[in-house]
Formats: C-alpha cells, structure tokens, sequence
C-alpha cells in the first residue's frame, strides 16, 4: 500500500497559511508532507518563498502523525554540515517522521550566493561528496574534506538515534540510474507513465531495487474541469518545461518570459487536470501500480482547502 501524502509549497503559501493546510490534511488522512525548499518562487504570481527549515520543525510539533521529508540542494546555498546538522535536529527531536531528500539544485535558487553555477556533471560529483559528508557527520565522525566543498574539523554533537534516510531527485533515466548505487530511495515527479517507467526501471537497474521511491504528482482539481485548468495555468504554467531549462534559468522574470509561450491546453500531462475524483483515483492508482512507495499530490491551483477535504472523503479511501 503507498502511503499519500501532501505536498507543501512555500512558493505559492505563506508558512502560516502551509502550516494550516498540514494540519487539515492530517485530520482528512494524508499520512506525511513534502515540503519544497526554495529562495524564489517560480513566478511573481505565486509570490511566497518561506524558510522551510523554520516551517519544518513547527510543523512537525503541529502534526505528529504525519512524516516529512524536504527537497535539498546541499553545495550551494546551503553546506553539506549545516544541512547534517539541521536534519539530525529534526530527526533527534521527531525520531522515524523525517527522510532527507536531495538533487544537484537548480540556478534560480542556488545563484544568489554568487559562485560559479557549474555543469550538470559536476553538480552530480559536488552531491555525492555532500552525501558522504552527511552520512560520516551523523555517524560522529570528524571531517576534513578538500574537493568540490570544503569542510575542516566537523563533527556534530547532536544526533539522532535513527538516521534519516537521504532520498536521491531524478528526473531523467541517466541520473536515476546514477543515484541507484549511493542513495537510499529515489524521488521523481510525475510524467507520462511509458516515460516514468523508464526513470523507475533506470533506478533498479543501478542498484536501487528494493529501496523506497517517492512520487511528486502534480495535479489540478477544482469543481469545473476549466476552474481546474485555469487554476493550474495561473500558478504552474512556467513549470512544465524539461529539466534541463528549469535548471538553468536564474530569475523569476526568466520564468514568466518563458511561461507566456505557454497555452493551457499544453499543460498536461505534466498536470493532472480534472474536476472529477474517480479520475484522479484512476490516475494515481497506474502510478502506484508502477511500485512507488509513497505519493506526493501537489494540487498547483491555490484552492487547497477544498483539495484536502475532496481528497481525504473520496480520493484516500479508494487508494487504500
């Protein structure tokens, strides 16, 4: 049985708001939370960017039947022993609720600290040193390391009992291949199920039979299909594009540029766009028969509320 859970944008809500939204999709069944990381948002018209480390451990207090994991880009922005060391806080003080999940990052976030933003090849060797780094730093170690990061003298005082597990993003064939040595389950997002059988298949093949897999699936429900659609085109029409753009642009302006090429009608399948639940249900029920262990849903319209209820009376009983 896949576990479903709720996805929580802090580029679209502000963290007061997120923290209602977690609440009522516990109460309606959800049984754990994705929480996006960013410095922007991905279009002036969803118009937040909250701290997700701040929102997590409020969070976490707030729902204590739901798990969470975050998606990071350690290397960048971030040092890979800041993010050990926040990670093994969450999961010291909420044991077995938290997973890591980590990818090579994208511009539009990690640019601001103004380093060089390097090729795809090297952003996969700088996460993998982050990785080591973490793991050596929750297993008490001191670490030096000189490489694509630095780190002298680290050695992290507070651990967890249990440790997280760190969870690799891919999103084509090749990197889910990569991750399926190293990491310790695979997270993706939806596309059409011929190409998304292709990304699970790659992670098996290098190693990650056997080990969890996460499914971002990003959707659109409202009570008219054209509510539905309209909504999705407001917020997550500068979304659909391949990785190997949303990668690489650095502003927010670069973003809406890009989205107004964009017609409704184009948004699918990167968006499931429907008014109608047993659609839905159907939808979700191919992506788990393709073994994913735990389903993300992402409703990208802003009518959140109305998501959580419609979902937790008619949607979650069916999955289950």
């Amino acid at each position: 049985m896949a576990h479903i859970g709720y996805h929580s944008s802090h580029e679209q809500f502000k963290p007061s708001e997120l923290l209602k939204y977690v609440q009522m999709a516990e109460q309606a069944g959800f049984s754990l939370s994705l929480s996006s990381d960013h410095f922007y948002p991905w279009s002036e018209k969803q118009g937040q960017s909250g701290f997700a480390w701040s929102w997590l451990g409020a969070a976490m207090q707030a729902t204590p039947k739901l798990s969470y994991r975050v998606v990071n880009a350690p290397g960048d922005r971030y040092h890979p022993a800041i993010i050990a060391q926040a990670a093994a806080t969450l999961a010291e003080m909420f044991p077995n609720r938290f997973w890591l999940t980590v990818g090579s990052g994208q511009a539009l976030n990690e640019h601001i600290t103004g380093g060089k933003w390097l090729i795809k090849a090297d952003r996969n060797a700088r996460l993998k040193e982050c990785v080591d780094i973490i793991r050596a730093l929750w297993a008490g170690e001191t670490v030096t390391h000189h490489g694509l990061v630095c780190v002298e003298d680290a050695k992290l005082y507070t651990r967890p009992s249990v440790v997280p597990l760190i969870i690799g993003a891919a999103i084509t064939p090749k990197t889910a291949e990569w991750l399926g040595s190293w990491a310790d389950g695979l997270i993706t997002v939806s596309h059409p199920i011929d190409e998304l059988k292709t990304v699970v298949d790659a992670f098996r093949r290098g190693g990650g039979e056997g080990k969890p897999m996460i499914l971002k699936v990003q959707l659109s429900y409202d009570r008219t299909d054209e509510q539905a659609r309209q909504g999705a085109y407001d917020q997550w029409r500068n979304n659909i594009f391949k990785s190997v753009v949303l990668g690489e642009l650095k502003t927010v302006e670069q973003f809406d540029a890009i989205g107004q090429f964009v017609q409704p009608e184009e948004l699918e399948p990167s968006v499931r766009i429907s008014s109608n639940p047993n659609q839905h249900i159907e939808w979700l029920q191919q992506y788990i028969e393709l073994g994913f262990d735990e389903i993300i849903l992402h409703n990208v319209n802003r009518e959140q509320e109305q998501f959580i209820e419609v979902f937790g009376e008619k949607v979650l009983p069916a999955l289950r």
